[in-house]
């Protein structure tokens, strides 16, 4: 990092190969959204879904890159942020927070959460300007 700027946080990037989709539920996701939570020590507040429930058969995602769930939870540091490809059998996820979390932990857990056959994973170190405040 440079000397010129602070740390304001990190953010975690998964992506998630080989999943079970069938874990690609609103009731899943939303338990993952609490389970992971209490894993990073993070306050769970609003979550928000968006994919084709309630959405006339005719108006549905049919693309195998579109067709899934996207969902955010706020949490009081920042936000959780997933999309599922069910098709695709992909999980994608990034945690982000000025609070500091263990990355490590996080990853395995949400691999082993959706049964992910393969994983990545990439931490990026947001910062500040000298003089912006930060962590």
């Amino acid at each position: 990092m440079n000397s010129e700027n602070r740390s304001y946080g990190i953010e975690l990037v998964l992506d998630l190969h080989g999943c079970d989709s069938s874990t690609f539920t609103r009731a899943h996701i939303n338990s993952y959204f609490t389970e992971i939570c209490e894993i990073i020590q993070m306050e769970k507040c609003d979550v928000h879904f968006w994919d084709d429930i309630g959405v006339p058969l005719e108006d549905r995602q049919t693309l195998p890159h579109t067709v899934g769930t996207s969902a955010v939870c706020f949490i009081l540091t920042s936000t959780i942020v997933i999309h599922t490809l069910d098709l695709l059998e992909c999980v994608y996820v990034n945690i982000f927070s000025c609070k500091r979390f263990n990355e490590h932990t996080a990853t395995e857990f949400t691999a082993k959460w959706f049964n992910a056959k393969t994983h990545n994973a990439t931490l990026v170190e947001r910062t500040l300007a000298t003089g912006d405040g930060g962590i």
